[in-house]
């Protein structure tokens, strides 16, 4: 649930938020991820990347290859290997190099490790932050000027000069529940907001969050695995219907370390600021707030030399507001134009996701008008007026790329008119020439290439995706397919059939469910159809594998959509895909006694209310971390999407599974982590004793200490795949009839 909606097979590629996860082993992959990444140059005509142990260029479009930096610049005195380099920043002046090595896992990300700095004149290579502990530091980057690094390390904010290396700490009352320059729990995991201080322009202060979680209650986890005696996990975690976590907005003063707050109005424990950042050339700072309920966006101005702010623009909305990590790689940054005068903010005011142009006093011009959403913005190209973005306003289920000019005088145009059919992705270069071109639809596995981006042409024939797709034999494995509801609702889905499937017969269907706002299933992109927790093949062991989308998953099919759910979580999204289910009962190739439903987190809430509101429906059910009592989650992402439960409290009970636990008739076999610090572990419990109390059979897999993900520990993944696989043979079992 949450920020990190764990599903468990693929991933469509706009942001990490509006992705369904391939993942058996989430950080591990995507740690790969990372390392596979490109920078482009500042002039667009280069990229780089890490390569065996290096860091290697790429010229476009010739792609000669040149090694920038070499193991041995990258091994330490006295070292016997190179560093591994995790991640890598060049100064603004080309002359040092900041390299992030020995990564730890911090909740789901790896954002703490240990940096060093490569002095490419002299080729010297410095450790930062010596005397502190091994991987404990967060963040780092240069200041403007490339002469100093500033960094996070225990929860306080550091900056050490690189000609001395000495170290000065611009806060000192850091601890675990009071956090400078990085975030608590529950704003990482829903905002995705990690990096929390950001250097002036004029490189003399640093702006940074500071989060108060002292003021909230910790939630305990117990650890029974790692020593004889037992002992707690503390987590500073708000659930549903508590205060968040206060925070504020301070600058330092670098040279005197002196901090000034920033008077932001509102209750600071009523309220959020998911995003800040300096305006271009001033002494001025832009945040987002939102208040509690999060149906209120303020764009407020600070001045950080006296503290005062004044708002600019106030959006509201009947349900919520989504911040930037919706429509973008991350939430930091602001996409500024015009030297900082203008920027573009992204709104469903009119009832579609648009882009809009907003001054420094709030006046606001529409760049993308119609009836479609933009999912993602890819590039700005002020040099040539234009603003880059994909979308699908025909498809929903698919990605293409568009740009519209940035004075607003035109409508979107595609920039490649025949582009592939499924799922386009790109990473543009940053003077709008070149592009890496991704593409993969649920049949065809995932193809790349390097583009003129004018012309959208690969920059060699060997790489062309056209080329390569005109001689592909294409295994249509995946069915998508659409059924009208007796609601009147046009719910969309895919199917995998049976190998060798015959009509005449009768083969059992099973569903996976997530239902919930933080992912889609249905989607025309590679992964589509597997299920990575299955041994074997489905299709040749003779089951029907299937998905539906309900109203309120984050398809860009519209703000009504997607907002349908708002505050009917565990009602309108169950009855939706029970409703799909019951059109889908009646295609004659579907054996009804044979139906089963499985999903992960919030599909595990789902496949827990689909069986118990549902039973006519589904006869199986297999269910992974689920949230069984909505009143158990977090603060930030329930009250979200469902309102305050000191206001509309029956919506919350009538939403959670346990509130039907009690009409359970078919075959549940429920999974669960017990150091699941996202969904706890008491929600397992809390469903079991609702169980238990009205005398229904089921079946229950602990899985000790154990995070959300349940793939830490020798045998986890093999021990999972082997209780899924054959709980499911053994209630619906394969074959025709």
């Amino acid at each position: 649930m949450g920020n990190i909606s764990y599903q468990y097979y693929f991933i469509p590629i706009q942001n990490m938020k509006n992705k369904i996860l391939l993942l058996l082993i989430f950080s591990v992959f995507i740690g790969f991820v990372q390392a596979q990444q490109i920078k482009w140059s500042k002039d667009g005509n280069a990229y780089t990347r890490v390569e065996n142990g290096e860091i290697v260029s790429y010229s476009l479009p010739s792609q000669q290859k040149t090694v920038l930096i070499t193991k041995t610049q990258l091994t330490p005195k006295g070292a016997e290997k190179p560093l591994g380099v995790r991640n890598y920043i060049l100064s603004d002046d080309g002359s040092k190099l900041l390299i992030y090595t020995n990564s730890q896992r911090v909740w789901r990300y790896e954002t703490r490790g240990d940096y060093w700095v490569l002095n490419l004149k002299t080729n010297a290579l410095s450790q930062l932050g010596i005397g502190k502990p091994a991987s404990s530091l967060m963040f780092a980057k240069f200041s403007p000027d490339g002469s100093k690094v500033a960094y996070v390390s225990e929860h306080n904010v550091f900056v050490e000069d690189l000609a001395t290396h000495k170290i000065k700490a611009l806060t000192t009352n850091g601890t675990r529940r009071m956090i400078n320059g990085t975030f608590d729990w529950v704003y990482e995991e829903e905002f995705a907001c990690r990096d929390g201080f950001r250097w002036s322009p004029d490189g003399k202060s640093i702006a940074f969050w500071q989060i108060d979680a002292t003021k909230i209650r910790d939630f305990l986890m117990i650890n029974n695995t790692d020593s004889i005696y037992s002992f707690n996990v503390p987590v500073e975690y708000p659930k549903v219907g508590e205060s968040p976590s206060p925070y504020k907005i301070l600058v330092a003063n670098v040279a005197t370390g002196k901090t000034l707050k920033m008077n932001i109005e509102g209750d600071p424990q009523q309220t959020y600021v998911p995003r800040m950042e300096w305006i271009p050339n001033t002494n001025e700072i832009i945040v987002q707030q939102l208040n509690r309920k999060q149906n209120q966006s303020k764009i407020i101005i600070c001045q950080a030399l006296t503290g005062t702010t004044k708002t600019i623009q106030t959006e509201t909305d009947e349900a919520w507001i989504d911040t930037k990590e919706r429509w973008a790689d991350s939430p930091e940054g602001w996409e500024w134009i015009k030297g900082g005068k203008e920027f573009l903010w992204v709104s469903e005011k009119d009832g579609w996701r648009h882009i809009y142009k907003m001054d420094l006093t709030g006046k606001e011009t529409l760049l993308t008008k119609g009836e479609y959403d933009i999912v993602h913005i890819s590039l700005i190209d002020e040099a040539n007026g234009y603003v880059y973005f994909t979308g699908s306003p025909q498809n929903a289920l698919q990605n293409y790329l568009f740009k519209i000019k940035l004075d607003g005088s035109s409508s979107m145009q595609p920039v490649a008119e025949n582009a592939p059919k499924g799922t386009n992705t790109y990473s543009i270069s940053p003077n709008g020439k070149f592009a890496r071109h991704s593409f993969s639809s649920a049949n065809i596995p995932n193809m790349t290439e390097w583009i003129n981006l004018t012309e959208h042409s690969p920059l060699t024939e060997k790489e062309s995706i056209t080329k390569k797709l005109s001689t592909l034999e294409i295994n249509k494995r995946v069915e998508f397919f659409k059924v009208k509801t007796d609601d009147g609702i046009d719910i969309e889905g895919w199917m995998v059939k049976p190998v060798n499937f015959d009509s005449t017969k009768r083969y059992p269907i099973v569903f996976n469910v997530y239902g919930e706002p933080a992912a889609a299933t249905v989607l025309d992109t590679y992964g589509t159809g597997f299920n990575g927790l299955y041994n074997g093949d489905m299709a040749k062991d003779g089951y029907i594998y299937a998905s539906v989308d309900n109203r309120g998953t984050p398809l860009p099919r519209g703000r009504a959509w997607r907002k349908a759910i708002y505050r009917k979580i565990g009602i309108v999204n169950i009855r939706d895909q029970a409703m799909a289910v019951k059109k889908i009962r009646e295609w004659g190739f579907v054996d009804t006694t044979r139906v089963a439903v499985h999903g992960w987190s919030g599909g595990g809430s789902s496949t827990l209310n689909l069986l118990f509101q549902y039973p006519q429906y589904y006869q199986t059910g297999i269910a992974v971390a689920a949230v069984g009592n909505q009143l158990c989650y977090d603060n930030i992402y329930q009250e979200r999407y469902m309102g305050l439960p000191q206001e509309n409290r029956e919506d919350f009970v009538n939403g959670s599974p346990i509130t039907h636990a009690k009409n359970l008739k078919g075959n549940l076999l429920y999974i669960h982590g017990t150091g699941d610090d996202n969904v706890h572990y008491q929600n397992a419990e809390m469903l079991l004793n609702e169980l238990i109390k009205h005398n229904r059979q089921f079946q229950f897999m602990p899985y000790p200490n154990r995070s959300h993900g349940i793939y830490e520990g020798e045998g986890t993944r093999k021990h999972l795949n082997t209780l899924f696989t054959n709980y499911l043979k053994q209630n619906c079992p394969p074959g025709a009839k």
